[in-house]
């Protein structure tokens, strides 16, 4: 990296180029839910789709997105 006290060069880069990662993630989650539950009501509760499930519920917890208003 060189010399500790210059400035460093490499580390700079502009904010603004840089844009959103995801600014659907409320929607591919809402959508991931409702396909999990067609396939606990066609295939039955499995051990995958308990997983799956608390997994969507956590990201629905963490984008505080309430369950009863889908």
């Amino acid at each position: 990296m060189g010399v500790s006290n210059k400035r460093p060069r490499q580390l700079n880069y502009s904010v603004n180029v840089k844009g959103a990662k995801s600014g659907n993630k409320v929607a591919n989650t809402i959508k991931h839910y409702k396909k999990l539950q067609e396939r606990i009501a066609f295939e039955g509760s499995t051990k995958w789709l308990i997983n799956a499930m608390e997994i969507v519920l956590k990201k629905f917890k963490k984008y505080s997105v309430n369950i009863n208003k889908i």
